[in-house]
């Protein structure tokens, strides 16, 4: 049998420790490190649970849609139109109202001539209301109104009939809302 031949291996000395590729040990961390990571991580997991609950609870909204923006209707105000006759009904028990309102319209400016005063048949009209014919004449109904301290407007052709005029009237209607017979009595009112 031959002998094996000798190379660099064979003159390796034995008590050199490792040699060739081996990696060194970790060194040891720190118990303080170890203990500060694992608080941090601690912490994260804690504040996200409690966020994804509050998110699965529907606490919190990840994505919340926009709010819409109310948009302010404009509020009509009317054209005083003094070129409509009026015609003002007194739809109350008290006497002279209808008068009382003619003459307040002819102060603020209408030719006597055009604004006519009468009683109504009815005396028990809940609130005074001007009233108007054609869509065209709703902005002076709502002028006429607001000269009136705000009474309401709508639009009727019921009294269409009594325009003896050749121009466009406006109808007035002195409701209970208006009347010393439509306010509260005294003992209705409540003790301050």
């Amino acid at each position: 049998m031959s002998k094996p031949i000798r190379d660099r291996f064979d003159d390796v000395p034995r008590s050199a420790g490792r040699v060739g590729a081996h990696r060194a040990e970790a060194p040891r961390m720190n118990g303080w490190v170890v203990l500060l990571w694992s608080f941090v991580a601690a912490l994260v997991l804690i504040i996200g649970g409690i966020f994804g609950s509050l998110v699965v609870m529907e606490r919190i909204t990840l994505f919340p849609e926009a709010a819409p923006t109310a948009v302010p209707t404009p509020v009509e105000t009317g054209v005083v139109d003094m070129s409509y006759s009026v015609m003002i009904l007194n739809a109350t028990p008290d006497e002279g109202l209808d008068d009382q309102f003619r003459e307040e319209l002819i102060a603020q400016g209408w030719a006597a001539d055009i604004v006519y005063a009468s009683d109504s048949s009815s005396q028990d009209f809940a609130t005074t209301t001007v009233f108007y014919v054609a869509d065209d004449d709703e902005l002076a109904a709502i002028g006429l109104a607001g000269l009136l301290d705000g009474a309401k407007v709508e639009q009727s052709d019921a009294y269409a009939d009594l325009n003896n005029t050749e121009g466009k009237q406006l109808t007035v209607v002195i409701g209970l809302d208006r009347s010393e017979a439509g306010a509260p009595a005294p003992e209705d009112t409540p003790a301050p």
